[in-house]
């Protein structure tokens, strides 16, 4: 999910991908406030990132080799962490 220097096209590809996904996430965090599912004080913010940050990790992770058991328990142990905000 990075790259080496010299290689710019791919890297701002890959910064507004990432970027993206984060403001997804963060406009489904927000619908969720006005609907009511979240506190109304709720900043959608820091929530999209931090599971923006998660997801990019653990892609990361599976990547590199890690088995599906080590990634369920990370990802059990980020939502025992749930709500942080």
């Amino acid at each position: 999910m990075s790259v080496g220097p010299g290689v710019t096209e791919v890297r701002d590809f890959l910064v507004a991908w990432r970027a993206d996904g984060c403001s997804c996430i963060r406009k489904r965090f927000q619908r969720a406030v006005d609907d009511g599912d979240l506190p109304p004080q709720t900043d959608p913010g820091p929530p999209a990132r931090y599971v923006t940050t998660f997801a990019y990790g653990i892609a990361v992770q599976a990547a590199s080799g890690v088995g599906r058991d080590e990634l369920q328990e990370l990802g059990d142990a980020a939502l025992r962490n749930w709500p942080l905000f």
